[in-house]
């Protein structure tokens, strides 16, 4: 990672703070805190009192929970220019999840109350936190919806299919594996020995590829059909 950074550059061109005047960034500016984080360092952890919310600059971030047979559940994933923490700060309620790097990561923190002040002088930001705040509950009910009314099978082919497609040409093209397949399976609500059978009936079925983290769809058109 880079040595230095360009935290008011970076805040500056954050789709939250992008319609602020210059002296309301400069006041968020102060109010935030350049955090670096190894593969594997908890962010925080269940439980913590937030103290402002979090804009991942570089590498990925997950949001997880320990069910009480020890096993990890992975929520949601964020990556670059995403922001996370806004409905918790807002409650003043504890963290109910745990945050990780999925990767070495940096991350801004910004003072809730720099957050607050900038709220109350600019409605735009309200808007745009109550658009990001609808469209997760909007891919929890999603979630919820695909765990409950598809199988294994049809849940890696959504994955697959809403992911960043790259390189598409008509029916081709490939997807890089956001994080390790572990975290996959448990974002998709299935075990590693589960989605890697389905990956591998996919592959035998001619219908993609993979090779490591990458994965070739061979025949998009058909993998939208599958059932």
């Amino acid at each position: 990672m880079a040595s230095r950074l360009d935290v008011k550059g970076v805040l500056q061109k954050a789709p939250l703070f992008q319609q602020l005047s210059d002296i309301q960034l400069d006041e968020v500016f102060q109010a935030t805190t350049e955090i670096r984080v190894s593969k594997g360092e908890l962010l925080f952890s269940k439980g913590d009192m937030p103290t402002g919310i979090h804009l991942v600059v570089i590498g990925q971030i997950k949001l997880g929970v320990i069910n009480p047979q020890g096993q990890e559940k992975v929520l949601e994933m964020f990556g670059p220019r995403q922001t996370f923490g806004e409905a918790v700060v807002f409650l003043d309620r504890a963290y109910p999840v745990f945050a990780q790097a999925l990767v070495d990561s940096v991350v801004l923190h910004i003072e809730k109350q720099a957050i607050f002040n900038a709220l109350s002088r600019d409605v735009s930001i309200a808007k745009k936190m109550l658009a990001g705040l609808s469209l997760r509950l909007h891919e929890l009910v999603l979630d919820v919806e695909s765990y409950s009314l598809s199988n294994g099978l049809q849940r890696v082919i959504g994955f697959l299919l809403n992911a960043d497609i790259r390189g598409e040409d008509g029916n081709t093209g490939y997807i890089e594996l956001p994080a390790s397949k572990n975290v996959i399976a448990s974002r998709l609500n299935l075990t590693p020995e589960s989605l890697s059978r389905t990956l591998n009936q996919l592959s035998n079925e001619g219908l993609i590829n993979v090779e490591n983290r990458i994965i070739h769809l061979l025949d998009i058109a058909k993998l939208r059909t599958h059932q």
